[in-house]
């Protein structure tokens, strides 16, 4: 048996061992996407009507963190995994996300409310606030951002 007979086991053996690897790497990509799991939001309303939204990631040990919109009102209500891009949300619009990686970041505008989920920190009108559960907010209609202020990423790079 010459060498020439050999080539094509040889290639069939690399080409077997080749995918082996890209399917380990894959499997082991995929897991680093997904464990930590997707932000947690429930959209709804407080006892006076006005429009609120609870956050919660339990594997980075957030929960219960409350933003109420003074003055606004919201008529629709549910929760909403962010383990998916563009997921329909009951009110606002989501601006930004990125869930490469989740829980990964997403950025809602909210009534004119800038509202940022990092697993860092927690952004309210462009002020970084600390992860804390339980934690309150209420945003106030004069606390609403300037629409020049506002980010939008399709903006991003383009001259008026």
């Amino acid at each position: 048996m010459d060498s020439s007979d050999r080539l094509p086991k040889h290639l069939l053996i690399g080409f077997g061992l080749a995918l082996v690897v890209y399917a380990v790497f894959f499997s082991c990509d995929q897991h680093l996407r997904q464990h930590k799991g997707p932000w947690e939001v429930r959209f709804g309303t407080n006892e006076l009507g006005f429009a609120q939204i609870e956050i919660a990631q339990p594997v980075l040990g957030i929960s219960h963190v409350m933003i109420t919109f003074a003055e606004d009102r919201a008529s629709s209500t549910g929760q909403v995994l962010f383990d998916q891009p563009r997921r329909a949300v009951p009110f606002g619009r989501v601006k930004f996300e990125d869930l490469t990686y989740l829980p990964g970041s997403v950025a809602f505008d909210f009534f004119g409310h800038e509202v940022e989920l990092l697993p860092r920190t927690l952004y309210l009108n462009k002020q970084e606030q600390p992860w804390i559960s339980g934690k309150s907010y209420e945003l106030k209609p004069e606390q609403k951002l300037p629409a020049s202020m506002s980010y939008d990423p399709r903006k991003k790079g383009r001259r008026r």
